[in-house]
């Protein structure tokens, strides 16, 4: 296999897994996996609101990518948007208590679907080993 055959193969790989973990999110909730990820990112952060950019980089989207995103989110109430306390022309997302009761009820369910890849039955040496032929692929680009 080529390395160009290889990077096909690793994004046809991610986008299987990713519509399998979007197929059980939509069932349960409506939201995608990429909504799923940027509520948890929001979520994760230090005070549960992001600029768009930085949500951005973390995600591994453009920040207008992110701003389509966050829309559907907002209509139903999972995001709110809080103009920045230095800056006021700079829009930060902010999870609303629907988002958070949204990451509270399908955080086990990803938890499960996860569960389910064959993921579970690698070494930790060969998950490491991933990890890290991954990080070095991503910070290379």
């Amino acid at each position: 296999m080529n390395d160009i055959e290889l990077i096909e193969y690793l994004l046809a790989t991610s986008d299987v897994v990713e519509r399998r973990l979007d197929r059980g999110l939509s069932f349960l909730r409506g939201v995608s996996y990429r909504e799923y990820r940027l509520l948890k990112c929001i979520h994760d952060s230090p005070q549960q609101k992001m600029t768009r950019v930085d949500l951005a980089a973390a995600v591994g989207l453009t920040p207008s990518a992110v701003t389509r995103a966050l829309k559907p989110l907002e209509k139903m109430g999972y995001v709110t948007t809080e103009r920045g306390v230095r800056d006021a022309r700079q829009n930060l997302a902010v999870l609303s208590a629907g988002g958070i009761e949204l990451l509270q009820d399908t955080g086990s369910a990803v938890a499960d679907m996860v569960e389910q890849l064959p993921v579970k039955q690698w070494t930790a040496a060969e998950k490491d080993r991933l990890l890290k032929l991954l990080t070095s692929l991503r910070d290379a680009v």
